[in-house]
């Protein structure tokens, strides 16, 4: 399934990135694919309690302590852990909530779509970043 357009602008257009689970490991996809958006230009914020600092970057415990606009709240965590993280990104007003690859629950989707928040789910953000980078160059 391909990203729809509104999608793909809220991700041109975006600066910040909330990753809820963001990992210190630099094997873990968790790690890998918020360094690379923070590497193209993102502003990343590391949601972690166990952290305080990936990526030389302020990690904080919980959506709710971030003091600072969010764009996009990207969620690496168990798909049944999803509902309770979607209901505190939404009191963040992001533009868009995106749940990583193998990661989707109806309950969260239908959280998001509650508040008029586009929801992406089951996708990879770096896979989909340069997929559209590539046809923005081509």
């Amino acid at each position: 399934m391909v990203l729809r357009q509104e999608v793909i602008n809220i991700i041109k257009q975006s600066k910040t990135i909330a990753v809820v689970g963001m990992s210190t490991n630099p094997e873990k996809d968790a790690h890998q694919v918020p360094k690379y958006l923070k590497e193209v230009g993102y502003k990343i914020i590391p949601v972690n309690p166990n952290a305080d600092e990936i990526l030389g970057e302020k990690s904080y415990a919980s959506l709710e302590e971030i003091p600072v606009k969010v764009d996009i709240v990207d969620i690496f965590r168990p798909s049944d852990e999803t509902p309770s993280i979607v209901e505190s990104a939404v009191k963040l007003n992001p533009q868009l909530i995106w749940l990583q690859l193998r990661i989707s629950h109806k309950q969260s989707k239908r959280i998001a779509e509650d508040h008029g928040i586009p929801i992406v789910m089951d996708k990879c953000m770096m896979i989909e970043h340069k997929k559209i980078k590539a046809r923005s160059q081509a």
